[in-house]
């Protein structure tokens, strides 16, 4: 008898117990533990009422918990087996999976390191099953190093040991880490699967990996991967990322079954690259095909015309998105009208929309506006907010608003302010994350600080950065001193612009690139207005293509001109 619904399971059961008969028991309690129409707490009223339940009955128990959305009584539940009760069974290499998946939901990691050792000392832990749920947990719970353990020491490792260790340090920050892990994979002839593929474009998007992206691309060609939506999303995304936009707009036009994950990662992506008509374009042409906006969706439109600069469409868009998109605003889409509105100098605007909105705003949104003031000259209301935000921060642990109030009072001249904040940041052990930029050359990614002096090519690299500032010296470019926050000297000043990270990147791209090749870099943080200047009469002194991706969006230097149009320079 198939069972449907619970009002039939439960009939069912009401039979079994008039007969005597319990042999359909199993089934029943399978359907009440897992099924989407189930019921969990009846599947756990027929676990109690078992005399002697064997293993399987507590480990699908354990299971449906674990895919719940309070898996904690996954725990209570294999705590339990663990009395001494001999009605109750010990756990076994079906119990683990399930519990660590609790503790993977319930980012865990202590409990999770304790059940390690159940495992270890359960003669369990070569079980390559339950390693590969290990490496998943750890990962997820934001330790991948002891992920990392756990997949060295696997003698049998399968696609989804490779992938979860891959995806595992792509979501922890490592992306560069991951394409290696990827390559040695290849090299150990495992074949990819769709979620590696998804995996290692997601790694080659964080750092701008073009060619290894290009080599993942062959792979789903080859493998016939790229009907999987998935995998097509993150081709368009990865392509996007990497400045090489004609491309993932070649991805997007293949793809003949477009939900709206792909929609949004095109959309997002003409957005990030400058090109803002089209990114609004393709939205309005997502609607005729009746593909339904999310939120992250509208997030790339806000987007667009912030970075475009197109206050008033940027505002109908938000007051539209609930009405006529049934999309509910989030912080994200604030966040975007309050940049827009400082963006183009609407101070006051911005800041009677951050106090009237209906949520909480965050420190990001109060740091946009102070930095838009700061750019924008409107010292008395810059000062004034940052006052509300020192006093708002003084117990909290957000490095980015120390960073700001300290340059912004750097700035300004207030030296003895900035080292108030310094000595503050200090006393929490809160530390600046350095810039970095980073290119690829010959499918390995390289990464730059400033002033960085631990490439094995240094001392090529400031030779050809002295060589760069004698050319630009000619062409009009002057040091922007008021870039460097530091109470020292001009000429220092102009020792340290000129070490900045996305310089000795480009520098290192002009040593190992023929003419005509287009530079790629990745930063971590804004580009600077010097650094903007500079790479501008590069572009045009040189004869380079140079691509720089900061953390807003990208700037496409050609000729001594820039995609941005000098819009988005702070």
């Amino acid at each position: 008898m198939e069972i449907i619904n619970m009002t039939q399971a439960m009939q069912l059961h009401a039979q079994m117990l008039k007969s005597g008969q319990d042999q359909n028991l199993s089934k029943l309690f399978t359907f009440s533990a897992l099924s989407p129409s189930g019921n969990l707490s009846y599947a756990r009223l027929i676990l109690d009422s078992l005399q002697t339940p064997n293993s399987y009955y507590f480990n699908t128990m354990i299971r449906a918990y674990s895919d719940s959305p309070d898996p904690t009584e996954a725990l209570t539940l294999f705590l339990s087996m663990h009395q001494q009760d001999h009605n109750i069974p010990r756990p076994e290499k079906f119990t683990y999976p399930f519990v660590l998946k609790a503790c993977t939901k319930l980012r865990h990691t202590h409990l999770g390191e304790q059940l390690h050792c159940l495992i270890c000392k359960s003669g369990l832990v070569s079980d390559r099953y339950i390693q590969n749920v290990l490496i998943h947990m750890y990962s997820r719970c934001g330790k991948s190093d002891l992920a990392r353990k756990v997949f060295d020491k696997m003698s049998d490792r399968d696609v989804v040991s490779w992938t979860s260790i891959i995806d595992g340090f792509v979501d922890n920050g490592r992306p560069i880490e991951a394409i290696r892990l990827f390559e040695q994979m290849v090299d150990d002839g495992i074949e990819p699967n769709d979620a590696t593929v998804v995996s290692v474009l997601r790694a080659c998007a964080d750092t701008g990996a073009l060619g290894m992206g290009r080599n993942v691309n062959r792979i789903v060609e080859e493998k016939k991967l790229g009907s999987n939506p998935n995998v097509s999303t993150a081709l368009i995304d990865m392509y996007a990322k990497c400045g090489c936009i004609d491309s993932a707009i070649r991805v997007f036009d293949e793809n003949l079954n477009k939900d709206v994950f792909a929609w949004t990662a095109m959309i997002s992506g003409l957005a990030s690259n400058g090109r803002c008509k089209d990114s609004i374009y393709l939205f309005e042409q997502m609607k005729d095909f009746n593909v339904k906006p999310d939120e992250r969706t509208i997030t790339a439109v806000l987007s667009a015309c912030r970075n475009a600069g197109w206050v008033s469409e940027g505002l109908s868009y938000f007051k539209n998105m609930r009405k006529k998109y049934k999309v509910r605003p989030t912080i994200q889409h604030y966040g975007c009208i309050v940049d827009l509105l400082a963006r183009a100098g609407r101070l006051e605007d911005a800041e009677d929309f951050i106090r009237k909105m209906p949520l909480e705003p965050d420190a990001v949104l109060w740091r946009t506006l102070i930095w838009a003031c700061k750019i924008h000259g409107d010292t008395d209301r810059g000062e004034r907010l940052m006052k509300q935000l020192e006093l708002s921060n003084m117990s909290s642990n957000d490095c980015g608003s120390y960073v700001l109030l300290g340059n912004v009072y750097a700035s300004i001249g207030k030296w003895h302010d900035k080292a108030k904040v310094r000595e503050l940041m200090n006393q929490k052990g809160l530390v600046k994350p350095p810039g970095s930029s980073r290119i690829e050359i010959n499918s390995v990614i390289h990464e730059f600080t400033a002033g960085d002096s631990g490439h094995f090519e240094a001392e090529s690299i400031y030779e050809k950065l002295g060589e760069m500032e004698e050319h630009l010296s000619g062409e009009g470019y002057h040091p922007n001193f008021s870039e460097v926050l530091l109470e020292i000297d001009n000429e220092e000043k102009a020792f340290q612009l000129l070490h900045h990270s996305e310089k000795l990147a480009v520098a290192f791209g002009l040593i190992k690139t023929s003419s005509g090749t287009i530079i790629r870099i990745v930063k971590n943080l804004r580009s600077c207005q010097d650094c903007h200047s500079f790479m501008k009469i590069i572009s045009r002194t040189y004869q380079r293509e140079i691509i720089v991706r900061d953390r807003i969006r990208f700037h496409h230097f050609k000729n001594g001109e820039c995609s941005c149009g000098d819009y988005w320079v702070p």
